[in-house]
């Protein structure tokens, strides 16, 4: 069985977790608390260097960092990642696009306003930034939904799940969604997809690290 090292609040830690429960593949869950230290442990950072969730042991002493690498492996063979190689490069090219304008911008701002005690004054200088650069980020997959219901391969992917994790977290963290409807009901298929589970679930197998 997997054994998945994740944290309940961390987007990217929910992308793997929702892609098991649409899967219907069972795994171990453990919680680790990054905002307590528990990522960087002298036995954490064995598994993962990087000091980061989430964390997937695929076999026994052999682990894969990097959500969206993680999405990869869980759903390969599956529907949600197609064989197509077109389908591929497309859901390749919106999960760089995720990761490199949307987390860290909708991602970081989430982290510091929602989970850090005080983190608004921490990162003052830093928001603004976050704001610019992630309404920009967020207009350019409203240009896109305008036109399509998901991402890549005409249908849903780890590619929507990608994009799914910090985004529908958004208004949590002084992002506005009003201006982007067509997002606003991307969010809606997402969360009527089959196996859908909201961030806050807890699986029964959940542990404590």
């Amino acid at each position: 069985m997997f054994t998945l090292y994740s944290m309940q609040r961390s987007g990217n830690s929910y992308k793997a977790r929702l892609a098991f429960a649409q899967l219907g593949v069972p795994y171990r869950l453990i919680e680790v608390d990054i905002l307590k230290g528990e990522s960087h442990t002298p036995e954490f950072l064995a598994k993962n260097p990087s000091g980061q969730v989430p964390l997937l042991e695929v076999a026994p002493g052999r682990f894969l960092a990097e959500s969206n690498a993680i999405l990869w492996y869980i759903a390969g063979g599956t529907p949600l990642a197609p064989e197509d190689r077109i389908d591929r490069a497309e859901i390749l090219q919106w999960m760089f696009f995720e990761q490199h304008s949307l987390e860290p911008n909708l991602g970081a701002a989430y982290f510091w306003l929602t989970l850090v005690k005080g983190g608004r004054e921490l990162q003052r200088h830093a928001l603004e930034d976050w704001m610019e650069e992630g309404n920009r980020a967020l207009g350019v997959m409203e240009k896109h939904l305008a036109l399509h219901d998901f991402f890549a391969a005409d249908r849903y992917t780890i590619a929507d799940i990608a994009l799914y994790a910090y985004t529908h977290v958004a208004d949590q963290c002084d992002f506005d969604l009003a201006p982007f409807p067509a997002i606003r009901a991307w969010l809606e298929r997402v969360a009527n997809e089959p196996g859908y589970v909201p961030m806050d679930y807890r699986p029964e197998s959940a542990i404590p690290a």
